[in-house]
């Protein structure tokens, strides 16, 4: 009874009841308020201002149509980070209040709001992170539209307002700091924006400018976010006081690889603080490393976890032949393709990525790493399946059989139970679609994976080249329905 009625006594969370009014001006501008970019960006920012001089604070920009961020907005941009792990050789857990986020804006109902961001002199930062698949163009995207439907589009419309309201003046420009999962996402970025320009016609005195007086950083991030801690949230709100529905929770380690001019590094004073946060010339070799370890041992283990029944990543490292599985997909078949690491720095990477993966604190659900699982594979786990191939003759049958898993994953649905799967709309109609010919007997299994192997936009390029594939893959599937996944491990 006592805790119930501490309960009904929480306070709620919002710039009055705390006392922290926004201080700072907008300095930073952040497409996406996910668990992700507040646990991550918004974390380091409110560091920096508690620490630093930087004194900036955040307007997110909601990069979808759908949703409004109404959580953040009914909390003033307030929200508590939960941090566990290992630190100095200890298991800690802090809590922090995170007060960098000041202003929340849907471009598709406040377009004029967001633009007028363009105008605000200090505003010198932008963050993104959209997943894989959110850096591209579209002919579709016209200068016109408010708002245009890809975030670079939108992205460039508010370059272009900002180009003309300070009538291109070199100091002006933006430091840009994409967190996509992509290779050179900083180049990336600028050259899609270029991209859209032209195709808009705009003049070459902008384009001149976005090149010149603009910083695309190319970065690498590294932070586990698991998201609500649902089993944790009353402990949590009963030590803060707060009722706060945006509690986010994640690991101690964090670290954010940065190329860039030092002139960014001079106006990001992370320096300043005990923050992981390092400015290199050249990003190639670290992002390697920590896409195909870390993201690789995700996105391997997603399908297959969820598939044999375990629903987080800490039940997967619990069970024998899921670890095993991730362990020898690493080991095995990632490791030959890192070439430029030793052998000791490789297996240490493995070994803290499992660590990692195995803190009893973090509850990271496999349906929430699942997002956008198609044009993850792409980036994470082709490359070395290719390498791999090239090294032994042969394709790698563990990350084939993670495939096979994918395959089966976007069936929507396993042993009567409803998967919610979330990726691009044009993906999931198409893996609707070709399901629906195989439930319906207009074609088998092996027409399936045949056509989703020569599907470049679901799986990279043709990978139907690759010889066996289409059979291994075909077989695994139909071995997950009659036997289940942990008995397909065992064999393999």
């Amino acid at each position: 009874m006592t805790i119930n009625k501490e309960i009904t006594e929480l306070k709620v969370l919002n710039r009055k009841t705390t006392g922290k009014p926004v201080e700072y001006p907008v300095r930073v501008l952040q497409f996406g308020g996910g668990n992700f970019l507040r646990a991550f960006c918004d974390w380091m920012f409110d560091v920096l201002n508690k620490t630093t001089d930087f004194n900036g604070s955040v307007a997110v920009v909601k990069p979808t149509e759908r949703g409004e961020y109404s959580e953040l907005l009914n909390q003033d941009g307030l929200f508590h980070v939960v941090l566990d792990g290992l630190k100095d050789g200890n298991l800690v857990s802090e809590v922090t209040l995170v007060e960098s986020v000041s202003t929340i804006i849907q471009p598709y109902k406040e377009w004029n709001a967001y633009l007028a961001l363009a105008e605000v002199p200090e505003l010198r930062f932008i963050v993104s992170n959209t997943t894989e698949a959110g850096i591209k163009f579209s002919e579709k995207d016209q200068k016109t539209d408010n708002p245009p439907h890809e975030f670079p589009a939108k992205l460039t419309l508010w370059l272009y307002r900002r180009f003309n309201y300070f009538k291109g003046a070199a100091d002006k420009g933006c430091i840009l700091l994409p967190c996509e999962l992509i290779e050179d996402n900083g180049d990336a970025l600028q050259s899609t924006i270029i991209q859209y320009a032209e195709h808009w016609g705009l003049e070459t005195a902008f384009i001149t400018w976005v090149k010149n007086c603009n910083y695309f950083c190319s970065t690498l991030v590294d932070r586990i976010v698991s998201g609500f801690p649902t089993d944790r949230k009353v402990a949590i709100e009963q030590q803060t006081g707060y009722k706060d529905d945006l509690l986010v929770a994640g690991e101690v380690y964090h670290s954010w690889v940065i190329k860039a001019a030092p002139i960014v590094q001079k106006e990001l004073p992370f320096s300043k603080t005990d923050l992981n946060v390092l400015f290199v010339d050249d990003l190639k070799e670290y992002r390697e490393m920590k896409v195909r370890i870390l993201n690789g041992a995700h996105t391997s283990l997603v399908p297959v976890g969820y598939l044999a029944g375990l629903r987080t990543v800490l039940e997967s490292m619990n069970d024998n032949l899921v670890r095993n599985h991730v362990l020898q997909v690493l080991s095995e078949e990632i490791k030959p393709t890192l070439t430029n690491f030793s052998e000791k720095e490789i297996d240490a990477f493995v070994n803290a990525v499992i660590d990692r993966f195995k803190n009893p604190t973090l509850k990271h659900f496999l349906i929430a790493i699942s997002l956008n699982s198609t044009s993850k594979f792409q980036a994470r786990l082709l490359p070395a399946f290719k390498e791999y191939t090239q090294i032994n003759g042969h394709f790698p049958k563990r990350i084939a059989f993670s495939l096979a898993c994918l395959i089966r994953f976007y069936k929507g649905e396993f042993d009567g139970e409803h998967i919610p799967v979330n990726d691009d709309a044009k993906v999931l109609a198409y893996f609707n679609e070709e399901w629906r010919k195989v439930t319906e007997q207009d074609q088998t299994i092996e027409n399936l994976v045949t056509n989703v192997l020569s599907n470049s936009y679901i799986v990279g390029e043709n990978l139907t080249t690759y010889n066996g594939l289409v059979q291994f893959v075909t077989k695994s599937i139909n071995s997950i329905d009659e036997v289940g996944v942990k008995e397909c491990l065992k064999a393999l």
